[in-house]
């Protein structure tokens, strides 16, 4: 359970922070977006990030259980499959990328994003 708590919190800053940058300046993150379209070693560097989370999380918490801590585990697979996506089908995650941009719906995901940090923020810190 302590290991949980600890990926919680962490999950929990670092999806508030960014949820938040989302919503409360989404062109940056556009900008972003676009920029990393544009440059390969930010797909890269990308898959590595989600890549060693992932593995971390499902080497150290692979517990599947009907509760806020099956959701941790699931995160984990899921960093894991886009660590994959970004490494062997870098252009389909392009697309995906380039949809965001288009659909112009950064504070929405902006808002999910702070709503999942939320999450994990009340039983990282709170119960």
């Amino acid at each position: 359970m302590e290991t949980s708590i600890l990926i919680a919190k962490l999950l929990a800053v670092v999806y508030v922070f960014v949820g938040l940058g989302m919503i409360i300046n989404p062109k940056y993150y556009s900008t972003t977006i676009n920029d990393m379209i544009k440059n390969p070693l930010m797909f890269y560097f990308g898959g590595i990030m989600a890549t060693v989370a992932g593995v971390l999380m499902i080497t150290y918490h692979n517990i599947w259980e009907y509760s806020w801590v099956g959701v941790i585990t699931l995160f984990g697979w899921i960093a894991l499959v886009k660590g994959f996506m970004l490494f062997v089908f870098p252009t389909h995650v392009k697309f995906w990328q380039s949809f965001f941009k288009k659909c112009n719906c950064m504070s929405i995901y902006g808002v999910v994003v702070t709503a999942a940090g939320l999450f994990f923020g009340y039983f990282g810190f709170v119960a």
